[in-house]
């Protein structure tokens, strides 16, 4: 794993911008401290940061030449088939100088151009410079493992891995009004936009390609992998063909752990204690002799802890297990760390624990194998199951669906059981009586529209939908682009296609390759091998939820491998006491990045609603206001940080 940036001009790099990009680099060694190097070819300069897996020898180090020296690379990620990959290159007459992933993916480009992209097997976001005809090809890897920033400007081009280490290259900075509405909505800015007007992500399964003049048309932006669901069923639901499936999808797991635990340097697995990790860390079990196993529990807090299951996972597996307890100081200190690792405004609460686990993890092992993906594809959320209900709604859910006058009325936050309840409850009902889309949307979102847009100083105005101002406009066309795969009410697999597109990259996978690259460890998801989630998306979805149960043919195949009570309790997510870090521990924080004389020297927030915030923070009835809180949190130090320091 490892950072790459890069600039490109339409003439040569003065010194100038030569230190910056040694800037751009130094804003990035986190994701790779091994090793840092800065290229200038021509009218390119190319920045690397290295953190060693595979072939850890200095002749590996990036930007990598080929042998001709024609062709430059600079490559974060893993191609777990380059030995494969290898072996048809050397029969092609190619020869290597090292036993690196990276000089065989520049080889297998140099071979096959942009379709050596469907031939790997891997997560990645690299650059190649063609000095031949002076072009840059870049490209982000199927699912958005990966993350790959980029800006076109007057006459140049540049990228990075991070939005911190692309902003030194920057001519100018501005913040994206319609991603910070999103952002407030979300607590996350989803994929093509970012934070700043003039920074864009480049999509998961796409490339870009950039020819020698820069000129508009000189920039080629296309995606080369899509993933659509099957028309009509593939596979008839009966018990022999789900047995069948059973087989292919144990099968296919078993491949995609092993190959992910190739590496030079020591591997272990996340353990959360929840069905996706335990799968995982078993089937790595069985491959990877002393395995070493990690979980994060919290001591100061037992409704959020669920170290037990964990524990009896790896007692049944025999992993050198290693378990992190937290109290609510170690908290509040993580939550401080986590605001100065922020790259982009991102404010998923679980990255606390996430940054503090991987923090903890890196002191032993240098790669992780998580459980990621498994939800979004085989149908693992709260939400999925709501969705499956109110598209099959029994008595019950009906009356749910009345009495959300009730829900509306009761206390809700996240702190406890049956307020808890009461929060999934509203929300549910909620959502039955929207259209699909809508449903989709709020149930994505923390916060609605309206609030969302009560929170900035200059609200988006909707008031006339046959005349939208641009900035309305603007929104309802992202919007659209974001729920685009969601086009059949009554296709369920559809609602999974548009995780797969919103959520996974721009939350679960954002947050994992954030928190665990500012720590230097690398984090693999075998659930996220793209066969394995070209097979779950091919299943019926009676394979996958029922009434009573999500996830269905994924925790029947390892049933009798994993111990018992995993399967006999509610599902968490990986949650934080968010409250009680907010009012006991960062106080002093909220004091400032909340106070009036910010607020208005800032000039983006509307003061009566923050005011608003804080009080409803501090009632007996929060809801989701702590979330918001650390968002709004998140993005005053992110913005005091870039445009005021």
């Amino acid at each position: 794993m490892c950072g790459i940036s890069g600039y490109i001009k339409n003439e040569a790099l003065s010194n100038k911008e030569q230190d910056l990009l040694w800037q751009s680099v130094k804003q990035i060694k986190h994701r790779g401290p091994d090793a840092q190097q800065v290229e200038i070819i021509n009218n390119v300069g190319l920045a690397h940061a290295r953190l060693s897996i595979i072939d850890t020898s200095a002749q590996a180090n990036q930007p990598f030449y080929s042998d001709d020296k024609q062709f430059v690379i600079v490559f974060n990620g893993e191609i777990y088939n380059y030995q494969e990959l290898k072996d048809d290159l050397l029969l092609k007459g190619y020869s290597f100088r090292t036993n690196s992933d990276t000089e065989v993916l520049l080889s297998m480009y140099m071979e096959y151009g942009k379709e050596c992209l469907n031939k790997l097997d891997g997560f990645f976001a690299f650059a190649v410079f063609n000095k031949n005809d002076n072009s840059l090809f870049l490209a982000r890897d199927r699912f958005g493992i990966k993350p790959l920033f980029y800006s076109i400007q007057k006459n140049s081009f540049t990228f990075s891995s991070e939005l911190q280490g692309i902003m030194p290259l920057l001519s100018s900075k501005n913040i994206d009004r319609i991603s910070l509405f999103i952002y407030l909505q979300l607590n996350y800015i989803p994929a093509p936009n970012t934070i700043l007007q003039e920074v864009k992500k480049l999509l998961p399964g796409h490339y870009i390609y950039v020819k020698n003049t820069l000129t508009p048309n000189d920039i080629e932006i296309e995606q080369y992998y899509s993933l659509d669901v099957p028309k009509g069923k593939t596979i008839v639901t009966n018990a022999a063909n789900y047995k069948h499936a059973q087989q292919i999808l144990k099968d296919l797991l078993h491949q995609s752990v092993k190959k992910r635990l190739i590496a030079d340097v020591p591997v272990g697995a996340f353990l959360s204690g929840g069905i996706d990790s335990s799968i995982i860390a078993t089937i790595a079990s069985k491959y990877h002799k002393n395995l070493q196993t990690f979980s994060v529990g919290y001591s100061d807090n037992p409704f959020f802890d669920e170290t037990s299951y964990a524990e009896l996972v790896a007692n049944k597996i025999g992993s050198q297990h290693h378990t992190l307890k937290l109290s609510t100081a170690d908290l509040t200190t993580g939550a401080k760390e986590v605001l100065d690792a922020i790259d982009e405004p991102f404010a998923d609460s679980s990255e606390i624990a996430v940054y503090l686990l991987t923090k903890f993890t890196r002191k032993k092992i240098t790669v992780a194998l998580s459980g990621d993906g498994a939800d979004e594809i085989f149908s693992g959320y709260h939400k999925h199951k709501a969705e499956y209900l109110v598209r099959n709604p029994g008595l019950q859910d009906k009356f749910i669906q009345w009495g959300y006058p009730i829900w509306k009325a009761l206390p809700k936050s996240r702190n406890g059981k049956w307020n808890n309840l009461n929060r999934q409850l509203y929300k549910f009902s909620l959502g039955m009586h929207l259209p699909h889309k809508e449903r989709y949307w709020r149930w994505a979102s923390i916060q609605p529209e309206e609030f969302a847009n009560y929170l900035i100083k200059e609200p988006i105005r909707f008031n006339n939908p046959q005349r939208l101002t641009d900035d309305a406009h603007e929104y309802k066309k992202r919007k659209s682009f974001l729920l685009k795969p969601l086009t059949k009410e009554n296709d369920f697999s559809r609602v999974l296609l548009t995780d797969l597109h919103l959520i996974l990259p721009n939350d679960m996978l954002t947050k994992v390759d954030m928190m665990s690259m500012a720590n230097s460890l690398e984090v693999r998801v075998p659930f996220l091998q793209h066969r394995i989630v070209e097979f779950a998306f091919s299943l019926p979805t009676a394979f996958k939820i029922n009434r009573n149960i999500k996830k269905k043919i994924l925790q029947d195949t390892f049933r009798d491998e994993l111990p018992e009570e995993l399967y006999n309790r509610p599902k968490k997510g990986f949650e934080v006491p968010l409250n009680t870090i907010l009012t006991e521990g960062l106080k002093d924080y909220l004091d400032i990045y909340f106070s009036k004389e910010f607020i208005v020297k800032q000039n983006i927030f509307n003061p009566q609603a923050i005011q608003y915030l804080i009080e409803k923070l501090n009632s007996p009835n929060p809801e989701d206001t702590p979330a918001t809180v650390w968002a709004i949190l998140i993005f005053n130090f992110w913005w005091k940080k870039n445009f005021q320091e």
